[in-house]
């Protein structure tokens, strides 16, 4: 059985929270279709990385119920170890197309578009306090990304995120693919704080790109087949 590398996505300045994320190296052991939408329900992470080609940097990503042709932190997750296990591909290939990325220091980074992650609501607060006092998740139906500035000008946004898809996913820690459809909307360089205490940088880029990066850190190496 493949080993599951678990890492934490978006993590703080102090290396701490970070979003976890399952990455599979060897995604050609897992049968693609059910059996991967099964192993990512029994895993419980947001979100699973199987690698279908290291060296092309083909990604095949599953929530516990559903495939993604998107999402930022697994593509930041696996980018990292990818640089790290291998000569990390350039760029990566998940089913929305081809996402650039590289390493800038101790941030691992991606460019994406906002269109790859459609229907996610960006609902602004009055006050960060208000954010952080929001149930988990808020009433309603569908992707919640709750914000409110903490420093307009200096372009700090508090945030919390709530797929509310009704899959043991009550809240993400840190959400790459919200960060980019906000900072699209909102035409500016962020320093996201999201959860518990992760940290997500973007910028605008050409053609209706976003960049965003993030610290990444390697919590464990496991069998596929043990639980959480």
């Amino acid at each position: 059985m493949p080993a599951l590398h678990v890492l934490r996505v978006f993590c703080g300045p102090d290396g701490r929270y970070g979003n976890p994320l399952g990455v599979v190296l060897d995604g050609p052991a897992v049968a693609p279709g059910q059996d991967r939408q099964t192993v990512a329900a029994r895993l419980g992470f947001s979100e699973t990385v199987f690698v279908d080609d290291a060296g092309s940097g083909v990604v095949d990503i599953h929530t516990p119920s559903v495939r993604l042709p998107f999402a930022g932190h697994p593509l930041v997750g696996t980018s990292w170890l990818l640089s790290r296990l291998h000569a990390g591909p350039a760029v990566l290939h998940p089913p929305a197309g081809p996402v650039p990325t590289w390493q800038d220091g101790e941030f691992t980074w991606i460019k994406g578009r906002a269109q790859w992650a459609p229907d996610r609501l960006m609902q602004q607060y009055a006050s960060a306090e208000v954010v952080d006092g929001l149930p988990a998740p808020p009433p309603g139906a569908g992707w919640l990304y709750a914000w409110a500035w903490q420093d307009r000008t200096a372009g700090r946004v508090r945030t919390r995120g709530f797929p509310r898809r009704g899959d043991g996913i009550i809240e993400d820690e840190a959400t790459g693919a919200s960060a980019i459809v906000l900072t699209a909307e909102l035409r500016r360089a962020l320093d996201i704080r999201q959860g518990k205490g992760s940290q997500i940088l973007t910028r605008p880029g050409p053609d209706d790109t976003v960049e965003v990066g993030g610290r990444v850190v390697l919590e464990e190496i496991r069998s596929l087949t043990r639980q959480r």
